[in-house]
């Protein structure tokens, strides 16, 4: 690959998804472009580029990006902030929507789904706490086949022993041949869509609790800037953002504080007026009380 040719790459995933690859990520470029090169029938990254630079390239670009995005997951990841939401984030939010009981959450950048379906298990592990509320999980994240692979909600064993604990696989799960797929009750409580966070989200609606973990990480500080000011105008003044361990608001913006001494948990610093509570095409599940 020409350094012409990587540079226009660099710039094609900025601008279409806010990733910045650095100089010496050449390597990482030619190893997860090349086989996409090969399936388009193209033996070299030259070709490609020189695809991508034609009038009907929006399909490749698609894919290019998809390629590059790192898709990094697993159940119950980093387990504090899955600790935080059970004990420090969904109490008080109960107690504060005991009104109208509902409650909106946001995973943002949810690849195949682990996160919201972690969140999806300790809800229901609540139970008689939770009753009558109306809790929407929306999931979201750029790649279009990792939002169908979390909508089919079908894992391998490998993938159930990351951070799974057992019995809540053999609670949540069924075995299907090889592979594990989750039970259609957890499936319906998480609703997935594919979502670009360059792109305007306020129609999404406003969300009492937005987890945007280990994305910002690899946007340029403007445009982490940007998705935080952007969030912050879709939450609710006492609503909760919980970032990735090595992620920070500080420095970037005012619009959100440490939430005490929680690590990756912020909340709105109360600068921010939300639109009206809506959801969107939402799978709202009711939860009820057990007899």
């Amino acid at each position: 690959m020409t350094p012409d040719d990587f540079d226009y790459l660099r710039k094609l995933l900025k601008e279409r998804s806010g990733l910045v690859l650095a100089a010496e990520k050449q390597y990482l470029a030619e190893s997860r472009l090349l086989p996409l090169a090969r399936r388009n029938g193209m033996s070299t990254l030259a070709e490609l580029v020189g695809r991508l630079k034609g009038a009907q390239a929006a399909k490749l670009a698609t894919e290019v990006v998809d390629a590059m995005t790192t898709n990094e997951t697993f159940f119950f990841r980093d387990k504090i902030p899955f600790e935080h939401f059970r004990d420090a984030i969904m109490p008080p939010l109960l107690a504060a929507r005991a009104r109208d009981k509902r409650i909106r959450i946001w995973c943002t950048a949810a690849a195949s789904g682990q996160e919201p379906y972690s969140l999806a298990m300790i809800l229901q592990g609540m139970g008689e706490r939770i009753a009558g509320y109306k809790i929407h999980i929306m999931a979201t994240d750029i790649c279009a086949e990792v939002i169908e692979k979390a909508k089919a909600g079908v894992y391998s064993q490998f993938e159930v022993q990351r951070g799974l604990p057992i019995q809540m696989l053999v609670k949540h799960f069924t075995q299907v041949g090889e592979r594990w797929q989750i039970n259609p009750d957890l499936r319906a409580m998480v609703q997935f869509r594919t979502l670009n966070l360059l792109n305007d989200f306020s129609p999404l609606g406003a969300f009492d609790l937005v987890f945007c973990r280990n994305v910002l990480i690899y946007f340029d500080q403007p445009t982490k800037i940007g998705v935080l000011e952007r969030v912050a105008r879709q939450m609710p003044e006492d609503g909760y953002l919980v970032l990735g361990a090595a992620e920070t608001v500080i420095g970037l913006t005012d619009l959100f504080k440490p939430h005490g001494e929680k690590r990756g948990l912020y909340a709105p610093n109360g600068h921010s007026r939300p639109p009206a509570r809506i959801a969107v095409g939402a799978n709202v599940v009711q939860f009820a009380a057990k007899a």
